[in-house]
């Protein structure tokens, strides 16, 4: 039976209701989230709430104290859902390495069987320019990918992520660009649910006071619900608020939690602010990207098994044929050993032997220009499943996020 690309999701994330929603490993957390903030509600609304109903005579205006309460909370909740339920811009990792950025080496070369044969070599980053400035973007091994500007692997969730920003524990999802507004919305709405019950709590002290004509100690006494309720809500406030500040500083100045923290010593020219109005608009006015996974779709194993056999045999028949030895390059990245490409020597072996030492070796003639077949044994082409459809493995960084920008090649 076909089995669902999350079924067989290499990423460390959970599915729930069939693929439909995604979250991170550490989904349980949410647990401890909710309880957070629905407890401290529930007992404002018993203990406070409900005695300031009468409070406001005009209207039964009262009653507004507890809904707004539930409604405050309610939409805290459904922001949380949306932030942590969601891809948060995870970029499909590719089933095969890049093999169209695979250079010869010919200072690095290996003795097999008496010959000296030049190696592949794997350039693990590359400059592009993003407003004028050089980005270095650097190759993930474990996706198999050259991570876009601004992207991330996240070591928990085990992805690469677009603008990754960071890994929030509180709602067990990486917080990246497809769900970094909900995440700000989500914070802040939390910190304005935390000044409206603290406010309430010190009302109903207020009132307390009043009605028993006593101090303020008295009140206290008649109503320590409310002064739970203020200790709690002081406290998450410094939490809370102080995150909400802080992502207001990074949104006007367009960063993100993981730059800051990394680049702050740097002192790195900034190319993706575009001042403070526009940064904003950006973080809340911009379309929210679709997924680049869909999650549900049916992977075609068999199809690519039977395609994959199929070359292989082919390979195997012309090895047959032609009894010339072969070198066998193997590249070993994060945990899947592929083979990378098959190419004869003797040709090699005579070229460079023809042309002497003042002729262009062949080695350097294939790191600027394509390998021609005639020195190149058939390989393994590389593909990759998204959505449903089979393409060509590749590197290259989408156009969305690159937009008009230039890459040249540098090595470590």
């Amino acid at each position: 039976m076909a089995k669902r690309v999350y079924q067989v999701w290499k990423g460390s994330n959970r599915f729930v209701l069939g693929g439909r929603l995604i979250f991170g490993p550490d989904a349980k957390s949410l647990i401890i989230t909710l309880a957070l903030i629905v407890v401290p509600v529930v007992i404002f609304c018993v203990f406070v709430a409900w005695h300031l109903r009468h409070e406001f005579g005009l209207y039964d205006a009262g009653y507004s104290v507890m809904a707004v309460a539930i409604c405050f909370t309610i939409y805290d909740l459904v922001l949380l859902f949306l932030t942590s339920a969601r891809d948060p811009g995870i970029i499909p990792r590719n089933s095969h390495p890049p093999e169209e950025v695979l250079r010869y080496d010919p200072s690095a070369s290996i003795e097999i069987g008496g010959r000296q044969t030049p190696t592949l070599q794997f350039p693990r980053t590359k400059d592009v320019m993003v407003n004028g400035v050089t980005v270095r973007v650097k190759y993930c091994e474990t996706c198999m990918l050259y991570r876009p500007p601004r992207c991330s692997h996240c070591s928990i969730c085990n992805n690469c992520v677009e603008r990754f920003d960071h890994h929030c524990p509180w709602v067990g999802q990486c917080i990246g660009l497809r769900n970094y507004r909900f995440f700000f919305m989500f914070v802040s709405s939390s910190t304005l649910l935390c000044i409206y019950v603290f406010a309430m709590s010190a009302y109903y002290i207020k009132v307390l006071m009043r009605e028993n004509k006593g101090t303020v100690w008295s009140a206290m006494k008649a109503s320590p619900a409310s002064v739970v309720l203020m200790a709690y809500c002081f406290i998450s406030l410094w939490f809370v608020g102080g995150l909400t500040a802080f992502h207001l500083y990074l949104i006007g100045t367009n960063q993100t939690t993981y730059e800051n923290f990394r680049y702050r010593t740097d002192n790195r020219i900034n190319a993706y602010s575009r001042g403070c109005i526009s940064n904003f608009l950006e973080a809340f006015c911009t379309e929210v990207k679709p997924s680049k996974n869909n999650f549900r779709d049916v992977v075609q194993e068999g199809i690519q098994r039977s395609v994959l056999h199929s070359e292989r045999e082919g390979d195997s028949e012309d090895v047959s044929d032609n009894p010339r030895s072969k070198v066998q390059d193997d590249l070993d990245i994060g945990e899947d050993l592929l083979k990378i490409s098959q190419r004869r020597n003797v040709d090699l072996e005579e070229d460079l032997a023809g042309r002497g030492s003042n002729g262009r070796s062949l080695a350097a003639r294939e790191v600027d220009s394509p390998i021609s077949s005639s020195h190149r044994a058939p390989t393994i082409r590389s593909e990759n499943r998204h959505a449903g459809s089979v393409r060509s493995g590749s590197w290259e960084i989408a156009p969305d996020v690159l937009a008009n920008s230039t890459g040249t090649e540098s090595r470590n």
